[in-house]
């Protein structure tokens, strides 16, 4: 779907759990016009797509009851950006591990995730992120029973990784941003710290795709 130059792209939220309304402003201040998608017919209408955070074998049953899943997969093999966000990222992981056996995945991204890895331990916490490809200092990032990268195919570029912080040695390193050619994903929640600049990242991806 081409869009015209000064144009503004369109960009879904799946909006069957987690945080569409907060995803959809940030969307909405990074340039693009948000539209909550629910169905094949709404996802056909968009240039890229959000899959915000929230349960991801709840959101994999959902993707199935409202008949998504499989336009969503043949949508992002066709090239369709689309950035996730914690459960988000999950779903578009090949492999998540620590899942129920009947999830399923997009396959957007040749990564393997770890549900819920932070919550071993440290559960929920904030950190300031070295960002490839965003300017203007750290971005804040916010984990909530965050998973992280596991493993990251070659094709993959890591944007992110947890720095050293008191008290949560364990989650030092590991990789918390990721992309693929136009499919981006993060393990915390951007569109939670008023920083729109991943939000802009992605719509910037869905102007070049």
């Amino acid at each position: 779907m081409a869009i015209a130059t000064g144009a503004r792209p369109v960009v879904g939220v799946l909006a069957l759990q987690g945080d569409v309304r907060e995803h959809a402003a940030m969307v909405e201040r990074a340039g693009a016009r948000a539209l909550p998608v629910r169905r094949a017919n709404e996802l056909s209408e968009v240039d890229g797509l959000v899959l915000p955070g929230g349960e991801s074998t709840t959101m994999s049953r959902l993707l199935e009851t409202f008949e998504l899943l499989e336009p969503l997969r043949e949508r992002i093999a066709d090239g369709m950006p689309a950035f996730g966000s914690c459960a988000g990222m999950i779903l578009l992981a090949r492999q998540a591990l620590d899942g129920r056996p009947d999830q399923r995945q997009l396959g957007g991204l040749d990564v393997v995730v770890r549900r819920n890895a932070f919550g071993r331990q440290v559960d929920s916490f904030e950190a300031d992120l070295d960002f490839t490809g965003i300017e203007g200092g750290p971005v804040h990032a916010v984990f909530i029973r965050a998973p992280w990268v596991e493993k990251a195919g070659d094709g993959v570029e890591v944007l992110a990784s947890v720095p050293e912080m008191p008290g949560s040695e364990d989650a030092a390193a590991r990789i918390v941003a990721v992309r693929q050619g136009a499919v981006l994903a993060t393990s915390f929640h951007p569109e939670l710290t008023g920083d729109e600049r991943v939000h802009r990242l992605f719509v910037d991806l869905v102007r070049q795709a």
